[in-house]
């Protein structure tokens, strides 16, 4: 069974990247759709669906990476739609309640913008393993060693955060199970219930996360972790077609930024 955004394995041109050209890539593919339209949203939605197909990824599975965030999106459209001023929609008149077409619109493309960012994040931790991940952000952050600051030590740290992702999925189900088989309702209607049922899932969660982050710490002692540069086994090196990704990328870029300025 996979988790939402875990790594999936498997021999394919994405996962055949550099890791460091898979973050360059997605930090500037966010950076391009935040300037998009809802034309170029359309094209970039396409471009994520077709790189998800060449990696192999099962589209019901990198679907499933937007479930987590799917209440916060709707409430965040909502906001975009009923607080945003413009022409009102007649059929959209419900007493004091109104929603406008520039609302509707602007919700639409702003939800549709941190969806596709959400899915292009997926698309890089479910082709990338966590371990290559942290050698890409470490040799892409080594600049940041003149002012003092440990790229690995940052590197690491990212890599712990997504390989706890899996485990907090996990301990969710696992509190959720156990408390429906004590008879727990966990699907109140009330706001009140809601409210008292995140509350008992929460508290078990918080103290379990913290459990393990312990047993984590106690591990990485009696292993003789030390702060400090790191050196690999395998080196990283860019192959042709990663300069090629480099450069498409960076040409989209500055066309991007050059078109919506």
């Amino acid at each position: 069974m996979y988790y939402p955004a875990q790594y999936i394995p498997r021999s394919s041109p994405v996962h055949d990247r550099d890791p460091r050209v898979k973050i360059i890539v997605v930090v500037a593919s966010s950076i391009i759709i935040l300037h998009l339209g809802a034309a170029g949203l359309l094209i970039a939605t396409g471009a994520a669906l077709l790189i998800s197909q060449l990696g192999q990824i099962p589209l019901v599975a990198l679907l499933r990476t937007l479930r987590p965030v799917l209440p916060f999106f709707i409430l965040l459209f909502l906001l975009y739609v009923f607080f945003t001023p413009g022409h009102t929609l007649p059929l959209f008149v419900f007493g004091p309640v109104q929603i406008s077409y520039q609302g509707l619109c602007f919700g639409l493309l702003q939800v549709g913008k941190f969806l596709l960012l959400v899915l292009i994040a997926s698309i890089l931790t479910m082709t990338t393993t966590p371990g290559e991940i942290t050698m890409g952000l470490e040799r892409l952050l080594r600049p940041i060693g003149i002012i003092g600051i440990s790229s690995h030590d940052i590197a690491t740290m990212v890599s712990l955060a997504l390989r706890f992702l899996p485990t907090l999925l996990e301990e969710m189900n696992r509190i959720s199970e156990s408390q429906l088989a004590r008879g727990a309702n966990i699907s109140q209607r009330h706001l009140s219930g809601k409210f008292r049922s995140v509350i008992n899932l929460a508290i078990p969660l918080l103290l379990n996360i913290f459990r393990r982050c312990d047993e984590l710490a106690d591990a990485m002692e009696a292993r003789g972790y030390q702060m400090g540069h790191r050196t690999y086994l395998r080196q990283l090196v860019l192959t042709r077609a990663d300069y090629l990704v480099i450069g498409a990328t960076v040409m989209t870029l500055l066309g991007t930024m050059a078109w919506h300025p």
